[in-house]
């Protein structure tokens, strides 16, 4: 039964806001409600409390806070990482494959092929199609490791930590995969993701020594090199010396490119060929493969006959610049190089007191001896410090009083006196006091002086790179005064200016250049640039580019005075020190040097000949290093060379 309020009741209300009224039924409940707080002795409580100030400003800067590291973050990953995670993204779902094209030939002038390419295949792991749970990427490592354990020369561990410790994604497994493994691995590629074969070429030299420091070799890809060349990958070859590096781009090509789209789960979706790529280009040389090897026989024949382990030889056409040969002893195996031979025979190569791989011909830096004395008569008679017919007497020796003791007399020796000589002669029999005299001055004649004899050595490109070609070629030295008193704080004699005029003391030269000087010689006054490379064709050996012959200098030299010289030339072939080639097929013109070397007794022997003397076609320059006494080294190199030569070449070849 429910107490019902009367009409007198009803009519009362309790105003409590001018905006709202309580009911009197709520007075009801809420006496009820406080009966039952006193029957179960509860007190009364208030529900609702205002929040303190300094809560809600705690809850403020903790929202604040929160706000700027969420930006801060998405700046970091938006505009500070942002091409990186994007290029990261696109790693795991693209991947860019740069597939090799075959590599350019070298061909000798008669397009005899020098270097061939033969397919080879390379194992590679991509780590980032490994499985990221740690048990069972071990698992699958194991059984990458069991399926190749026979080729592999590491344990386990030392495989996982080579995968692990890498800095690429790829890693070179395998290289150079032989037919059984390759056929092995391709029949278990499916069950290896992370596993791929790729092709590569590599080069094989059939005659590796006769032409090693020409044509160089080729080799893996540095980390230096793959980060300033651009489309290649971090197990592409590359040329590593010789023409197989100075000719890279042209040898190489441009690889084909391959853009590889995968899902989530690694599945390939979709592959687009970005570039076909090109095939590199062939090489056609001026190089005559037979001389090489005559040449290269030869010399080796002379190193042992007179005790030496040494020497050098280049062979040009003095009217292209064109080489003909270029050899350097001791040589190597290219193919050992190219192809990744054992590590005792690289130690063996590294370690040799002999320094095999160093190209002498164009890097090694000698004094030239007498060799020079044809190019100081020249600036002699340009000069006109000395007729060719004015006559000095050589008595075996000069002597020179010092510039402010006259009691203290300089000698200078000659190797034997030669009585009274002209130009000609002194050039024939390599008079030493003829060149101490129009070189350094003595008595009436004034001499060159040190500055002329420089600046007419550098006309003829000595003291400078030539530009062949080739990489590694060094540029030799012409002393002079600034020179010596910067570089050994020592004043500038008399004395070193007679040595400068002779081809000894402090002067270096490399048998290119004095094979390029002696080229001016022999064509009547044009220096040329030496040159390897005649012509750039395709696979089919179409032409595309012919490099014709480059002119470094021409009409520097009064082509009288040019005349003169060679006829000294002659004459040290008819009765002087090069007589032993007067019996040549051809007339030939020659110039022999014997230089001092720090070990006493031990020269270095050298011989420039240049042929035939009315038109020549050949300019032979030929060194063997530390010669014990004064015997014939060089000379029987150039005679057996040039009468092989003019046997079986014919004149006018366009050699």
């Amino acid at each position: 039964m429910f107490y019902q309020p009367s009409k007198e009741f009803k009519k009362r209300k309790i105003r409590s806001s001018p905006a709202k009224e309580i009911e009197p039924q709520e007075i009801f409940l809420d006496k009820l409600a406080k009966e039952k707080e006193e029957k179960f002795g509860l007190s009364e409580k208030r529900l609702e409390l205002p929040l303190s100030s300094r809560i809600f400003e705690l809850i403020f800067l903790i929202f604040l806070i929160a706000g700027i590291l969420l930006f801060l973050k998405t700046f970091q990953l938006q505009i500070l990482e942002g091409k990186k995670l994007a290029s990261l993204a696109r790693q795991n779902t693209q991947r860019l494959f740069l597939l090799p094209k075959e590599r350019g030939i070298i061909y000798d002038s008669k397009f005899k092929p020098l270097v061939f390419n033969q397919p080879g295949f390379d194992l590679i792991l991509d780590k980032r199609d490994l499985p990221q749970e740690k048990r069972e990427r071990k698992e699958i490592l194991g059984q990458i490791f069991d399926l190749l354990k026979k080729d592999l020369s590491l344990s386990f561990d030392q495989f996982r930590k080579k995968i692990k410790e890498n800095d690429y994604y790829k890693v070179l497994v395998l290289e150079d995969l032989s037919q059984e493994t390759l056929i092995l691995v391709e029949t278990q590629l499916k069950n290896f993701p992370a596993l791929e074969i790729q092709k590569n070429t590599i080069r094989s030299y059939p005659e590796g020594e006769n032409f090693s420091h020409l044509l160089g070799y080729t080799g893996r890809i540095s980390q230096k090199e793959l980060s300033f060349y651009q489309d290649y990958s971090l197990f592409d070859r590359i040329g590593k010396a010789g023409l197989e590096k100075f000719y890279e781009s042209i040898l190489r090509g441009k690889p084909k490119q391959i853009l590889v789209e995968r899902d989530a789960l690694g599945e390939e979706r979709k592959r687009e060929v970005l570039s076909e790529g090109q095939p590199g280009k062939n090489l056609v040389l001026w190089l005559q493969s037979s001389l090489q090897k005559k040449l290269k026989t030869e010399l080796e024949q002379a190193l042992k006959a007179v005790g030496a382990k040494k020497g050098a030889a280049v062979a040009l056409n003095p009217k292209t610049g064109g080489v003909l040969s270029l050899v350097s002893l001791p040589s190597f195996d290219n193919n050992l190089f190219s192809r990744g031979g054992k590590k005792e025979d690289f130690e063996k190569i590294w370690n040799d007191p002999l320094f095999p791989l160093f190209n002498r011909s164009l890097a090694g830096e000698y004094p030239p001896g007498s060799t020079i004395k044809p190019l100081v008569a020249l600036a002699a008679l340009e000069e006109k410090v000395i007729s060719p017919q004015k006559m000095i007497y050589d008595p075996g020796a000069i002597q020179v009083q010092h510039q402010y003791d006259p009691e203290i007399v300089y000698t200078f020796s000659d190797w034997k006196a030669h009585g009274w000589v002209d130009l000609r002669k002194a050039i024939a029999e390599s008079c030493n006091v003829y060149f101490y005299t129009i070189g350094g001055g003595h008595q009436e004649i004034k001499g060159l002086g040190a500055k002329k004899i420089k600046d007419y050595l550098s006309l003829f490109g000595w003291g400078q790179i030539t530009g062949i070609d080739l990489p590694g070629e060094r540029e030799g030295l012409i002393p002079d005064p600034f020179w010596k008193e910067s570089q050994k704080n020592e004043n500038w004699y008399i004395g070193d200016t007679y040595l400068l005029a002779i081809g000894q003391g402090d002067i270096l030269a490399t048998p290119l250049q004095v094979a390029v000087a002696f080229g001016a010689i022999a064509n009547g006054g044009t220096l040329y640039q030496p040159q390897l490379v005649k012509e750039i064709v395709d696979q089919n050996k179409n032409l595309i580019k012919k490099n014709h012959p480059k002119i470094l200098k021409e009409n520097f030299i009064s082509k009288k005075n040019l005349k003169i010289v060679k006829e000294g030339m002659r004459e040290a072939v008819t009765y002087g020190s090069a007589k032993i080639l007067k019996d040549l097929p051809v007339k030939a013109a020659a110039k022999t040097g014997t230089a001092q070397t720090p070990q006493p007794g031990r020269y270095h022997h050298w011989v420039t000949v240049f042929a035939p003397l009315e038109d020549p076609e050949i300019v032979l320059t030929i060194l063997i290093e530390e010669v014990w006494g004064m015997q014939a080294a060089t000379l029987p190199v150039a005679k057996n060379v040039l009468e092989w030569y003019f046997s079986t070449h014919p004149l006018d070849s366009n050699l």
